[in-house]
């Protein structure tokens, strides 16, 4: 069997890194031909020496020439920016478009690649957050699969393989509760940076690390869940469950319920994405019920966590409206990280994003992209007023 080209668009994130160690332990199996990122260079160097891929895409201009020099006399092209990500994602070579770009940046990559009649493996949720619609109508339209790569997404594909003709009656996406499970809104107005960025179980960038906090994370992936099983908004449910063992539960019809179950480790969705339909042998870690005597679920807090709330009713409204709440939600996040705004304030800023910005019922794929671009920029004006 040929090995499967692979490229990564976020390689040196948590995600990226992780399916460079997939790709270690079968390198008769896989092969990376694109590696890219955005300033970590000293990292992607490191990589582009290690597995020598054909490109490497930096997308931060500061970066550009250091890489540049730094692979001289290699065989490896090096490009700029987002024209560079779009012309990768296109290469023969690649089979598998492995998406952990952070936020909306990943979109137009993920089109162009199904285009290009590439597999997508997701861990870019934001993609079908802004255009899910869109997305999902491509992905049919060039014959390609999206193998979901977030735990809780892989759980539920996990779940449904094989069942493929039993409807489903609902989904539930678990959430650990991030660092603040249990608190009220008395309890968050002085929550510092810090005390956010401390996740009880998951070793992720700041910016999902902080979206697990506020559960706005959790509001994306109901949308992400929506688009990617085809369901309807009353068919996605949250639960709390602190010991993130149990990754997500489908019900089907008939009241029978799957769940897929292991720890908190994202080595495994990445490597079953890569390897979909089989299930390769590995030395990962493995869950052992005695360690974990008590699994706990408890209902989803939306009056405390706002964010949970305004993805479902931007999820119901439809549209281009979840577009503007990502847009907003990655602005506010930006801005916390930089002491400019409190943790509760993010959720009203979002708020007063989405009623200032224009709604499109039928959005192109150039009206998310002006309506992405025009809700930053109300985000940043409400920010500084």
């Amino acid at each position: 069997m040929s090995k499967k080209g692979i490229a990564i668009l976020g390689a040196t994130g948590s995600i990226g890194t992780q399916a460079l160690d997939v790709i270690r332990a079968f390198p008769n199996t896989f092969e990376a031909i694109v590696l890219t990122c955005g300033s970590n260079v000293t990292l992607l160097i490191q990589q582009a020496l290690e597995f020598k891929p054909k490109a490497v895409v930096v997308t931060d201009s500061l970066h550009y020439n250091q890489v540049q020099d730094a692979l001289k006399g290699y065989d490896i092209a090096v490009l700029l920016g987002e024209a560079g990500l779009v012309e990768v994602v296109q290469l023969e070579e690649v089979d598998i478009v492995l998406n952990a770009i952070v936020g909306s940046a990943g979109l137009k990559p993920t089109v162009k690649a199904i285009q290009s009649k590439k597999d997508i493996a997701l861990a870019n949720k934001e993609t079908l957050v802004v255009a899910g619609e869109l997305i999902m109508a491509l992905v049919k339209e060039y014959g390609v699969r999206m193998l979901p790569v977030d735990s809780e997404h892989s759980a539920i594909f996990q779940c449904l393989t094989g069942e493929e003709h039993n409807p489903i009656e609902k989904i539930y996406v678990t959430a650990s509760g991030g660092p603040f499970r249990g608190k009220k809104r008395a309890d968050l107005l002085q929550v510092t940076k810090a005390q956010a960025l401390k996740h009880p179980n998951w070793s992720m960038g700041a910016k999902i690390t902080i979206d697990s906090a506020s559960l706005m994370n959790k509001g994306l992936e109901v949308i992400e869940a929506k688009w990617l099983f085809n369901l309807s908004i009353n068919q996605v449910d949250v639960i709390v469950h602190p010991q993130s063992i149990v990754h997500s539960l489908v019900q089907f019809q008939d009241g029978s319920m799957k769940a897929q179950m292991g720890i908190p480790d994202m080595k495994l969705p990445i490597q079953y994405a890569l390897t979909y339909p089989a299930r390769f042998e590995n030395s990962f870690e493995r869950f052992n019920f005695m360690d974990y005597p008590t699994l706990s679920f408890e209902k989803a807090d939306m009056e405390t966590f706002r964010n949970l709330a305004l993805a479902y009713e931007s999820l119901r409204t439809g549209g281009n409206r979840s577009c503007v709440l990502n847009a907003a939600n990655e602005v506010v996040v930006d801005a916390f990280l930089k002491d400019q705004v409190g943790f509760l304030e993010m959720s009203d800023i979002i708020e007063q994003t989405l009623d200032k910005v224009e709604f499109i019922a039928t959005p192109t794929l150039d009206d998310y992209l002006e309506t992405d671009r025009v809700a930053r920029l109300i985000t940043k004006e409400i920010i500084k007023d």
